[in-house]
C-alpha cells in the first residue's frame, strides 16, 4: 500500500510548500505548473504533470517531457484527471494546494471533483485559511480550540450531532438550501460529529481566532 500524494492544481498558489518529504508522490496540473515554476518549487520533485495542456508553454515540454501526461478527455477537468492517475498508482491519500481562489466555478468544480471520488480517496485540501475535505458520518478532531469550524451539507446532511462546537447540534439537519453550519468554532481542544445520512464538507481554521464573548454560548 502506497502512502501519501501531493497535488498542485490550477487556484490561488500556495504561499508556502508543505515538507515534500512526507509524501509518496507529488504531481500538478499543467496550469499549476506555471506557477511553481514562478515560486522556484524543485521541478525535479515532481512525478508527473497532466492535462490537456491548453494553459503550457510548449518550450517547457521540451526539458520535462518524459514527466508529461497528456489527458485530452474535455469532459473531466484536468483535476479529476490527475486524481484517476493518482489512484491507479495505488494510493489513497491525496492533499491538494490551490484549489480555492481564482475563477468561482473552478473552485465550485473541484469540490464536485473530490465528491465524486470521496468513496476511493481521501482528499484534503488546503489554502491559507482553511483546510476541508468530506468527513466519515463519525469524526473527531483534536488541538482546535479557537478555530474556525464550518459544516457545509453536500447538498443535505441528517441527523447531526456535534460536540466541543461553541453552536452546538443535536439531531439536527442542514442542506445547502435551507440551513447551512458555517461560521462556529471549536470551544474545546477536540470536537466531534456524527450523522446519519448524506455528506458534510468540513472546514477548519488554519489559525485560533480571538471570538468576542458576545458571540460565545455560555
Amino acid at each position: 500500500m502506497k502512502d501519501k500524494a501531493l497535488l498542485f492544481i490550477n487556484g490561488d498558489a500556495p504561499k508556502s510548500f508543505p515538507d515534500l518529504e512526507k509524501y509518496n508522490l507529488i504531481a500538478c496540473t499543467d496550469g499549476a505548473f506555471h506557477y511553481l515554476k514562478e515560486l522556484g518549487f524543485p521541478l525535479n520533485k515532481l512525478d508527473f504533470i497532466s492535462g490537456d495542456f491548453d494553459s503550457h508553454i510548449g518550450s517547457d515540454k521540451n526539458v520535462y517531457q518524459e514527466k508529461f501526461i497528456l489527458t485530452l478527455d474535455q469532459e473531466k477537468t484536468d483535476f479529476h484527471k490527475a486524481l484517476e492517475i493518482i489512484l491507479e498508482k495505488g494510493f489513497q491519500e491525496v492533499d491538494v494546494l490551490g484549489g480555492s481562489g481564482g475563477e468561482q466555478d473552478h473552485f465550485l468544480g473541484n469540490l464536485t471533483v473530490a465528491y465524486s471520488f470521496k468513496n476511493n480517496l481521501n482528499i484534503k485540501f488546503y489554502d491559507e485559511f482553511s483546510e476541508y475535505y468530506f468527513i466519515p458520518k463519525n469524526f473527531s478532531l483534536k488541538n482546535v480550540k479557537n478555530k474556525m469550524i464550518s459544516l457545509y451539507p453536500f447538498p443535505s446532511a441528517e441527523n447531526i450531532t456535534t460536540k466541543g462546537l461553541n453552536w452546538s447540534l443535536t439531531n439536527d439537519s442542514l442542506s445547502m438550501i435551507s440551513r447551512i453550519g458555517t461560521r462556529n468554532f471549536a470551544a474545546e481542544d477536540e470536537i466531534s460529529i456524527e450523522y446519519g445520512s448524506g455528506d458534510l464538507l468540513f472546514f477548519v481554521g488554519i489559525n485560533e481566532i480571538e471570538y468576542p464573548e458576545i458571540y460565545r454560548n455560555n
